[in-house]
């Protein structure tokens, strides 16, 4: 029984290795400054080679995790390696990811007609070892269609996000974290005008041999901030009158 509990053992890191996970004292240098939410993978780290999905029902979803993965992207683009974002509905303005401290120049813009080419153009790019990331956004993404991508970042080592904009559809994936960005209302210094830094609820809905969550998350400028405490907000795409404009 011993021996049997051990290959067991065995077979589980193996495959938390594959899916971008790893060892606790390996992870420890490889932290990309999320604080507890790094907690809640296996080992302690953001897993690098693996696919994460955001769900982005709404447009300031969708707005709120484009800010978030910017974030993720000027840790991930440090060593001078390249991005590709990809969509057929590209709202994003390249400008806004200086923000982030993110060198725009270097992400690759591909602006294509239909979802098939979305998908195409994604698996391709996943398997270039010189990219550092690759941003999809999609409608929605089928469980095959999912695994493809998740063989092509086990080999190639780059990191995938997803950002489904139909999260109505109770799709299955294999990606390795589900997550959920939405904007909360930045704060200032007392007697001071103006916006404060971006502030995310970040819902951690899914991660894979991990513990999902809710953290309150805002970008210092440099990095990001864990914030403990903050007034309750009325979620804008929580009114049943929300407008835009």
């Amino acid at each position: 029984m011993g021996a049997k509990k051990d290959i067991v053992q065995k077979l589980q890191q193996d495959i938390l290795l594959w899916q971008g996970f790893k060892p606790k004292s390996a992870g420890k240098a490889e932290r990309i400054g999320l604080g507890e939410i790094e907690d809640a993978f296996p080992g302690g780290v953001f897993p690098k080679k693996a696919i994460h999905e955001f769900i982005t029902l709404f447009p300031e979803h969708a707005a709120a995790s484009d800010g978030f993965i910017a974030g993720l992207l000027s840790v991930l683009m440090k060593n001078g390696a390249a991005c590709v974002w990809v969509s057929t509905s590209r709202n994003l303005f390249p400008a806004s990811l200086g923000l982030f401290n993110v060198e725009t120049e270097r992400i690759i813009f591909m602006d294509v007609q239909t979802e098939k080419q979305v998908l195409w153009i994604t698996e391709e790019a996943l398997k270039c070892e010189g990219l550092a990331a690759v941003v999809a956004e999609v409608n929605n993404i089928s469980l095959i269609e999912s695994r493809r991508l998740q063989l092509a970042v086990e080999n190639s080592g780059v990191t995938g996000f997803i950002l489904r904009k139909d999260g109505n559809k109770k799709a299955s994936t294999v990606a390795t974290a589900r997550w959920k960005i939405s904007p909360l209302p930045s704060h200032t210094e007392d007697g001071m005008p103006g916006l404060g830094f971006p502030l995310w609820q970040v819902e951690l809905l899914k991660v894979r041999n991990g513990n999902p969550g809710i953290f309150i998350l805002e970008w210092a400028g440099e990095r990001f901030v864990e914030v403990k405490q903050v007034q309750t907000p009325i979620m804008w795409s929580d009114l049943e009158e929300r407008q835009i404009g």
